[in-house]
């Protein structure tokens, strides 16, 4: 047996979290990261609010100070299928391609003509955009209740481009928790879809289904997917990341499955972070949204302040010095405070 060991850290994206390093008294919802090798910087991207429809914030290091970029919306004239107003442009997504040296944004927005979301990209050369969007939708299932939550995810080992989203079945539902805790309950499969490597854009064949929701394990839903590879060659193996049950429940939280192929059958594991590990050091609950760095490396995630102190319009970005580390113990995802990525060798 070969243990592998990698430092993992957990950045949470608490609803008022008193910390000195916060991206101030702002509403910064439904959190993604990446690193722009063009500046050096890393980037953080946010849910439609402060009148932008994607908001940004920077720093030159994970843990360092994160600064609102109060005077850039990446996104200021979404696809022309988005309803102009309002748009509701959640959950964006950003990706560096090398190829062409360009950033691909993945996004969701309101269906013009239709209740439901739906999934479209844009593109620019600098990271803070402005971006163009493409006429038409990246995904759009109306039928199925739309798509949201895409995340990009580039596989190394066969070079080639992936993204993730959720089927938004759940915004069809007859009512309960997130309108669809009622029975029947509609699915809100996880689905894939191959792009183009050059481009992050162009699909290459037809989305298809890696993880469906088990109503008594997920309750309402399942949603916000990233997908991560880890470890190289035969010791490496696909780990989805996903919430479940309601967002604004106290079930809200963490899971994930693994595969030793990106298209699956991808495995349930265990939940990797609910309330507990949470609550225990910074009283939060209701963990969700994980967006995971290429590698494992960091993990960002949101959750909710358990005193009640704010509400959910108040949001800060913490980047605290005791951050809660999880790691893999064999195919069982442990977390506690300061521990380390440890992993059974897979052969």
């Amino acid at each position: 047996m070969v243990l592998l060991t990698l430092p993992v850290v957990v950045a949470v994206v608490s609803l008022c979290a008193a910390s000195p390093q916060s991206i101030h008294t702002v509403d910064f919802p439904d959190p993604s990261i990446t690193f722009d090798p063009q500046t050096s910087h890393w980037l953080t991207f946010a849910t439609h609010s402060n009148e932008k429809n994607v908001q940004t914030a920077t720093s030159p290091t994970l843990h360092g100070k994160w600064s609102l970029l109060t005077d850039v919306d990446l996104l200021p004239v979404p696809g022309q299928w988005v309803n102009p107003t309002p748009s509701y442009i959640w959950a964006p997504d950003v990706h560096h391609i090398e190829y062409t040296n360009t950033h691909v944004l993945y996004y969701s927005g309101l269906h013009a003509n239709s209740p439901h979301h739906c999934i479209g990209v844009a593109t620019s050369p600098n990271i803070t955009g402005p971006y163009s969007a493409l006429d038409e939708p990246f995904a759009c299932p109306l039928a199925d209740g739309g798509a949201i939550d895409a995340a990009g995810f580039y596989d190394e080992s066969s070079h080639s481009r992936w993204v993730v989203y959720k089927i938004d079945g759940s915004s069809k539902g007859l009512g309960g928790p997130c309108g669809n805790g009622d029975p029947p309950g509609f699915d809100t499969p996880i689905m894939i879809q191959r792009v183009s490597h050059t481009d992050g854009i162009t699909p290459l064949g037809n989305p298809f289904p890696i993880l469906h929701r088990d109503p008594k394990l997920d309750g309402p839903l399942i949603e916000a997917p990233s997908l991560i590879m880890y470890g190289f060659g035969r010791e490496a193996v696909y780990v989805l990341f996903f919430s479940s049950h309601c967002y604004n429940s106290p079930e809200y939280g963490i899971r994930y499955a693994t595969a030793k192929n990106v298209l699956g059958p991808y495995t349930r594991q265990s939940q990797l972070m609910g309330a507990a590990p949470v609550t225990e050091e910074r009283n939060l609950t209701s963990p969700g949204g994980a967006t995971s760095i290429s590698g494992g490396r960091w993990s960002f995630m949101r959750a909710v302040r358990l005193d009640g102190a704010c509400t959910r319009q108040t949001l800060r970005l913490w980047m605290g010095q005791s951050s809660c580390f999880c790691g893999i113990h064999g195919y069982d995802f442990v977390c506690g405070w300061g521990r380390g990525l440890r992993r059974n060798d897979w052969t």
